[in-house]
C-alpha cells in the first residue's frame, strides 16, 4: 500500500485518500498526490459551501472593494478527479475503523487522512453581545461580504477590538475609506505579540498618523445595543463610551480540532501535534502512518526553534501540504523544515516576516531607518538571529532567511551601507518557547 517507506512509488489504485479541510492547503495537497502520481479516489470535505478561496485577501482588496469575494477563488492547477463534499463538517474520527464521521451522518472510510481544518475567528465572549447585528469577525468570504455592506454604509465609527495584524488591516482599510475607526488593545502596542513592543510602537505611530484612534492597554467592557437588536454603543476600560454602529472581533483564532475528542490524538489548543513528516502523533507520542496534518491546524517541532510551532500563514500552508503529500506517497522522506514567511499591506507600509520574530529577546535594526518607514530588523534570542522584519524592503528577506537557517549570532555583522550608525541593540520582553 502506498504511504509506507518499503513501497515508494507504488500509488495503489484502490487507495483512498480523504483530505478534510477544502481549503488552501487541501486543495494543494491533491494537487501534490496527483502531481507525484497518486491514481486512488482522492475525497475533500469542507464545512464551508464554497470551493478553496484566498483568505488573505478578504482582509484587504475585498473589504476596501478592490476585489470581489466570488474573485478570490483559488486557481485549480489540474483536473484533480476528486469527489468534494462542501458544506459537510466533519464531527468525529474512529482510527481503528479508519472512518470519519460527517455532519449529515455520512461515515467516510479512508486509508490516507489528511486533517486539515484549520482555524476559525475567535468570538466576541459574552453570547449576548456577541449575536448584535453589527459585531462581526472576518475569517471567511462570507463575513468579508458582510463586513464590505456594512462598510459601504459608512457606519458612523467602526470598532476594532483587537490591534494584530488582522485587526491592523481591516482599520487600514477603514481609513482608506474614510470611516472613523477606534482599534482597542489591551497590550501596550500593536502587533506586539508578533512583533515585539519595540515595532508595535512603531506601528502605532503610524496607525495615530493615519487618523486611527488607537486604545492601547485598554479594555472593552461592554458592546450595548437598542430594543432592535443592532450595535449602538461601546464601554471601554478606560470609562469612555462610543457610538459605534460596527465592531469587528479580532482576538485570533481558534484551531478547529473539537471533532477530534477521543480520538487519541494529541491536540490541545495549539492544534494537533504532528512530525516533521506531517504524520499525527497520539497521545502516546507515537506518529501514526495513516493520519497526517498540515496547515493552520498543526503543530510540530521544527530544528530551529524550541518546543512546537503553529504557524497560521499562507506560505506554511502550501509548504506542508505538499510534505504530507510526500508522506502518504513515500513514507517520512521529507521533512518540513520551512521557515516561517507571511507579509501585510497596511497604512500604505509593506510589512515582511521572516522566522519567529516573537520568541525573541533582542532586536536591532540593520539597514535603512525606522524614522524614512524603511528599514530591515533582526532578531535574536539567546544570541542566535531567530527572525527578521522588513518594511518597505522585501527583497532583503532572502539574506536574512539564510542567516537564520545557518543558525548565525546575533546580531550579525553585516557592513551594510545604509547601516544606521551606531547600530543599538535593544532588549525585549522573553517570552515562552512554545
Amino acid at each position: 500500500m502506498s504511504g509506507h517507506p518499503g513501497n515508494r512509488g507504488e500509488h495503489v489504485v484502490g487507495e483512498h485518500v480523504v483530505i478534510v479541510g477544502a481549503s488552501l492547503t487541501g486543495l494543494h495537497a491533491a494537487e501534490a498526490l496527483r502531481g507525484g502520481g497518486f491514481a486512488g479516489r482522492v475525497t475533500l470535505v469542507g464545512a464551508e459551501p464554497h470551493p478553496p478561496y484566498d483568505r488573505p485577501s478578504l482582509s484587504k482588496r475585498v473589504l476596501a472593494g478592490r476585489m470581489s469575494a466570488d474573485s478570490t477563488g483559488l486557481p485549480q492547477r489540474q483536473d484533480l478527479d476528486a469527489h468534494w463534499r462542501l458544506g459537510n463538517a466533519a464531527v468525529a474520527l474512529d482510527r481503528d475503523t479508519k472512518t470519519l464521521t460527517l455532519d449529515d451522518g455520512t461515515a467516510l472510510g479512508f486509508d490516507k487522512l489528511l486533517i486539515a481544518t484549520g482555524t476559525r475567528a475567535r468570538r466576541w465572549p459574552d453570547t449576548a453581545e456577541a449575536a448584535l447585528t453589527g459585531v462581526l469577525s472576518i475569517r471567511t468570504r462570507d463575513d468579508a461580504l458582510e463586513l464590505q455592506a456594512r462598510l459601504a454604509a459608512r457606519p458612523r465609527r467602526v470598532l476594532v477590538i483587537g490591534a494584530g495584524f488582522v485587526g491592523s488591516e481591516v482599520a487600514s482599510v477603514c481609513r482608506e475609506l474614510d470611516l472613523d475607526v477606534t482599534v482597542v488593545e489591551r497590550s501596550a502596542a500593536p502587533l506586539a505579540g508578533a512583533l515585539g513592543q519595540w515595532a508595535g510602537a512603531a506601528a502605532g505611530r503610524l496607525q495615530r498618523g493615519h487618523g486611527v484612534d488607537l486604545r492601547t492597554e485598554t479594555s472593552v467592557f461592554a458592546l450595548e445595543g437598542d430594543a432592535d437588536g443592532r450595535l449602538r454603543r461601546v464601554r471601554l476600560s478606560d470609562g469612555d463610551v462610543l457610538d459605534v454602529d460596527v465592531a469587528v472581533v479580532a482576538l485570533g483564532a481558534v484551531r478547529n480540532v473539537e471533532w477530534l475528542a477521543g480520538s487519541g490524538l494529541a491536540i490541545d489548543a495549539r492544534g494537533v501535534q504532528c512530525d516533521p513528516f506531517c504524520r499525527a502523533v497520539d497521545t502516546d507520542g507515537r506518529p501514526c502512518d495513516d493520519i497526517l496534518v498540515a496547515g493552520d491546524v498543526a503543530c510540530w517541532p521544527h530544528p530551529l526553534y524550541e518546543g512546537l510551532l503553529a504557524v497560521e500563514h499562507w506560505d506554511n500552508a502550501v509548504r506542508q501540504a505538499r510534505v504530507a503529500a510526500t508522506t502518504i506517497l513515500h513514507g517520512a522522506v521529507r521533512a518540513h523544515t520551512a521557515l516561517p514567511t507571511f507579509w501585510s499591506n497596511q497604512f500604505g507600509v509593506n510589512i515582511k516576516v521572516v522566522g519567529v520574530p516573537g520568541r525573541a529577546d533582542q532586536v536591532a535594526v540593520l539597514q535603512g531607518s525606522v524614522e524614512r518607514a524603511a528599514f530591515v530588523a533582526a532578531y535574536g534570542r539567546g544570541g542566535r538571529i531567530i527572525g527578521a522584519l522588513a518594511v518597505n524592503t522585501p527583497r532583503a528577506l532572502d539574506a536574512y532567511a539564510e542567516m537564520i537557517s545557518s543558525r548565525m549570532s546575533f546580531p550579525p555583522d553585516l557592513n551594510a551601507a545604509d547601516a544606521p550608525d551606531p547600530i543599538r541593540v535593544l532588549d525585549l520582553a522573553v517570552p515562552a518557547a512554545g
